[in-house]
């Protein structure tokens, strides 16, 4: 099941369904079912106390995603996103503000399965924009 949470109120989600679809998609492509995932929209300040709290980290970021279950095949987690950094990045790049909520969305999905940015960060961005251009709407 995904499931879409607010703790800010100047935002809802357009096109729920087809977020939704797209990430039901990226798993079963990768070969994995949907256990439970949250996503949380927050603000910048929510994100950067999860950060600082959990990650030991003092700097904004777009999403945080926290993986509860890896267990074969079903993927579990919580995804905390930032929507103040997903606009400012979108107007940074020149993006539609809605296809860099997906990307970060995709980019958390991809962590859960096991992509690090980090270690491979070419493989991780190869991954995004194939989702990205798959499963444009």
């Amino acid at each position: 099941m995904i499931n879409f949470f607010y703790e800010i109120s100047n935002f809802s989600i357009t096109n729920r369904s087809l977020f939704i679809q797209t990430i039901y998609l990226i798993l079963r492509n990768e070969g994995k079912e949907v256990g439970n995932i949250n996503y949380i929209f927050c603000n910048d300040h929510y994100l950067l106390n999860l950060n600082k709290k959990y990650l030991q980290k003092d700097y904004y970021t777009d999403v945080i995603a926290f993986a509860y279950s890896s267990t074969p095949p079903n993927i579990s987690g919580d995804v905390f996103i930032s929507i103040d950094r997903v606009l400012e990045n979108s107007q940074q790049w020149n993006q539609l503000f809605q296809v860099e909520l997906k990307r970060v969305m995709i980019h958390a999905i991809l962590h859960f399965l096991g992509y690090e940015d980090r270690i491979n960060e070419k493989l991780m961005k190869k991954k995004e924009e194939f989702y990205l251009i798959l499963f444009q709407f």
